[in-house]
């Protein structure tokens, strides 16, 4: 595990199957839990892809997205990029060429630059106040 800031980069193993599964999510399992978690799976060195590593992917991305958090991957193995497409979840998951770059991808916005207690409408209409009056 690797470290970039508040960001953690993990290396996904290289067989993704029930075990080794059970046992990754035993090491990410509490960054999960964190608060805003930002994660980067570097894909690079898988070779074997079953269900339970695809499910596995989904379950951590609805995990860190439930703490406004995110997870994305990076240096997909054509492997992985194949069962993604395959399993048609690839759209699902924002993926990039490099570590670097996934990581740098979160910089982009600051997690603290975006206020919590503003709807996400704010930016586009306004306050709800000044639509109701416009009506």
């Amino acid at each position: 595990m690797l470290t970039s800031g508040p960001v953690v980069v993990m290396q996904v193993p290289e067989i993704l199957n029930v075990k080794e599964v059970r046992n990754f999510m035993e090491e990410l399992g509490p960054l999960l839990e964190s608060n805003r978690p930002r994660i980067v799976l570097d894909c690079s060195q898988v070779r074997s892809m079953e269900s339970a590593g695809v499910e596995m992917l989904l379950r951590c991305l609805e995990e860190v997205l439930k703490r406004d958090g995110d997870l994305k991957l990076a240096t997909l193995s054509p492997e992985a990029e194949v069962i993604l497409e395959l399993m048609r979840v690839a759209r699902v998951f924002e993926a990039f060429q490099t570590c670097e770059d996934a990581v740098r991808s979160f910089n982009a916005i600051p997690a603290d630059a975006v206020p919590q207690n503003t709807p996400w409408y704010a930016d586009v209409f306004g306050e709800l106040g000044v639509l109701k009056q416009a009506s």
